[in-house]
């Protein structure tokens, strides 16, 4: 772990296989599967792309959470909005979406808009041209500000789907949500692995943190038992493409 997350020492609980497998495609770097009856493909990347809708889902941006860990004292490379927003511009000019949802945690406070460089403030505007933007409450900024383009609102539905930021306790078909930061270990033959990740069931899905700065939980912890109680595939990501991992094969 980094000074930018903490050590996560809560104990682990280990899973079996899933009780129904997942089919997933794989779609040049990206995985595509059915989730809860709805075609949607992990990108490589970090977002979520549900085609039917020609939206592009981001979780987890903590944009200047950098420069608030700089406040505090604890001084860090003061680019981790910038490098956020290059990876957004880049799925962005991949994909052209039609919408955009930004899945909570946008910013990492209150102020930290305020904190944003011109530059960045003028690119996260960009970004937002020609197509709709959604901002959905985090628990680090439950009102966006105001003078950002797009719909604010604590839950979206898309079809079958229902998208928020911190999942429901209990079962919840169709659920996309963020908070979590999963993340999960593998171990090869000579070493092992950790890697952020989606977690997924089939019926709901757990969204990587896209921010730069953005630490991890395993999905081994006890916050993902209520959540998976059959276990989660890890759709891992890697340096050059998405690769599932069964909860049997996560240590």
């Amino acid at each position: 772990m980094t000074m930018l997350s903490g050590p996560i020492r809560t104990p682990r609980v280990r899973r079996k296989a899933l009780s129904a497998p997942l089919r997933f495609v794989r779609q040049g770097h990206d995985l595509a599967f059915s989730l809860f009856g709805e075609e949607v493909t992990a990108l490589r990347e970090g977002g979520l792309w549900i085609a039917a809708h020609q939206t592009l889902v981001v979780s987890d941006l903590h944009l200047e959470k950098g420069s608030a860990y700089a406040r505090s004292g604890q001084l860090l490379p003061p680019y981790d909005t910038r490098a956020t927003l290059i990876r957004l511009e880049q799925l962005c000019a991949r994909l052209a979406p039609k919408a955009m949802v930004s899945l909570g945690d946008s910013f990492h406070d209150g102020k930290a808009f305020e904190r944003m460089g011109q530059d960045d403030r003028a690119a996260l505007r960009a970004l937002a041209v020609g197509r709709d933007w959604v901002w959905i409450a985090g628990n680090h900024d439950p009102e966006t500000p105001a003078c950002l383009e797009g719909e604010r609102c604590a839950t979206l539905t898309l079809g079958r789907l229902r998208l928020l930021h911190e999942p429901s306790e209990g079962p919840a078909d169709g659920e996309i949500a963020g908070h979590l930061h999963p993340c999960a270990r593998v171990i090869g033959e000579a070493r092992s692995v950790r890697a952020r990740c989606f977690a997924t069931d089939g019926l709901r899905l757990i969204m990587p943190a896209f921010g730069a700065y953005t630490g991890g939980l395993s999905l081994l912890d006890p916050a993902f038992l209520p959540l998976f109680p059959h276990g989660a595939a890890a759709l891992a990501i890697g340096r050059d493409a998405l690769y599932p991992i069964g909860p049997e094969r996560q240590a």
